[in-house]
């Protein structure tokens, strides 16, 4: 009896040896494909985009949904991993855990271009290019800047991953108009540009910016500036948003603190698409991120924006987005203060709010998170707005409207009601990183 007991025990932790061995090649396949199919994604789109203004909007993807529901398998799956104790160090942020786990990350800046989820997770930047190393603060001359200066990186023809030697104050004088093929990694310093000029992504494709400060931006123009090593030209005045994304596509801004500007903290129009806002600690400032060009520029149905693990702030007031025509996925943000409202919209948009936290102030009258702007009473009945999941704190409340849910948009909001309670340890480390 006791030698067949033996034998059963034995037998029984054969099985349990083999599954464990399956379930962890299993595991190291699905890994493996996924990283091939990453590489061949990203370079197939490479090899396709060519500059051609309407080649990047063929990016704008048929069903939308279908991306706000790979954002949500993201979520889950790195909430998942941190049950099972994978890795010590994620949070349920699938952007930071992707990268921030590596504790050799400096080495291996690059692969945090594999790292985006949402409409602009193909924005490779300059991954495929060399390292540019900034060395120089200045900006004396936006016709012939010098070499090792921030705005020589950016007009380079070729792709290039712009780091910095050292904590940086930059004053731009003019705008700084960045080429195709960038990214901005300001990782392990600290780096701001404020008090001038800021950002301007225009008529191109394929730009992350990531880590910088930017406040305190003015208007400035009427004045020459360098776009590329082969063209300059006369800029008008600009309007001093922190970022301006400007029929432009596969755009990522991600860990970025931006506040206090003269006009929009992000304003992305005129056709642009294929973008993610992530990570972003948003403060002081009024109209924060305007999403669309006007009610009448119909090209902007195109635009399509993952706005995903922000912090909007202390003194903020309006704009979180303001939206028009396109579609836009709003998950796990943390809203902590508003003036006005949280997400306003015109001209039809489609918006999914889907597992953010919105603390509504304590004045009564501005609660609700939602605003809509319609050319006549009663036409947003029919524009899809939709709240799955969302913590509504402090008399907060969301209008929704338009057509019930199909079977798609059911599977993106699958996890919402769960994640929403995890939006102060997802949205902790917002901002830029010191």
């Amino acid at each position: 009896m006791a030698a067949a007991l033996r034998l059963s025990c034995l037998c029984f932790l054969q099985l349990l040896i083999v599954i464990v061995l399956f379930i962890n090649s299993s595991a190291d396949n699905s890994i493996e494909e996924a990283e091939q199919f990453q590489s061949l994604s990203n370079s197939t789109m490479v090899n396709r985009l060519n500059g051609n203004d309407e080649l990047r909007h063929e990016h704008a993807v048929d069903d939308p949904e279908a991306i706000a529901s790979m954002v949500d398998m993201s979520i889950r799956n790195s909430t998942e991993r941190r049950k099972l104790g994978y890795f010590s160090c994620t949070t349920g942020n699938p952007i930071d855990d992707c990268w921030r786990c590596d504790r050799n990350w400096q080495r291996n800046r690059r692969r945090l271009a594999d790292c985006s989820i949402g409409f602009g997770r193909n924005a490779i930047g300059g991954r495929d290019g060399r390292f540019y190393v900034v060395t120089d603060s200045g900006d004396d001359d936006p016709v012939n800047p010098r070499p090792g200066t921030l705005r020589h990186a950016v007009i380079q023809d070729e792709p290039l991953w712009i780091v910095f030697k050292r904590d940086m104050h930059i004053t731009l004088k003019q705008e700084l108009i960045m080429n195709s093929f960038k990214t901005i990694d300001a990782r392990g310093v600290n780096v701001h540009i404020a008090n001038g000029a800021c950002i301007t992504i225009q008529f191109v494709t394929n730009i992350i910016i990531h880590g910088l400060h930017i406040h305190d931006c003015k208007p400035t123009g009427n004045a020459m500036v360098r776009s590329s090593p082969s063209h300059y030209g006369w800029r008008t005045m600009a309007d001093g948003d922190a970022i301006s994304i400007f029929g432009s596509s596969h755009i990522w801004v991600d860990h970025n603190s931006l506040s206090n500007c003269a006009d929009g903290l992000i304003d992305a129009i005129m056709g642009s698409t294929a973008i993610t806002i992530s990570n972003n600690y948003f403060t002081h400032h009024n109209e924060v991120i305007l999403l669309g060009h006007s009610d009448s520029y119909v090209r902007d149905k195109v635009m399509q924006v993952t706005i995903a693990f922000n912090h909007f702030g202390e003194g903020l007031i309006q704009r979180m987005p303001r939206c028009r025509h396109g579609y836009f996925h709003v998950v796990n943000n943390d809203y902590t203060h508003w003036e006005m409202y949280a997400i306003g919209g015109s001209a039809a948009p489609t918006i999914n709010s889907q597992g953010n936290r919105y603390l509504a102030p304590v004045n009564p009258f501005a609660k609700e998170v939602t605003k809509r702007v319609e050319p006549w009473e009663g036409s947003w009945k029919q524009w899809n707005w939709r709240s799955v999941g969302d913590l509504l704190l402090n008399g907060a409340y969301f209008t929704a409207s338009g057509r019930a849910a199909p079977g798609s948009y059911a599977r993106a909001s699958s996890l919402a009601a769960k994640s929403s309670s995890m939006v102060g340890m997802i949205t902790s480390n917002a901002g830029a990183l010191s």
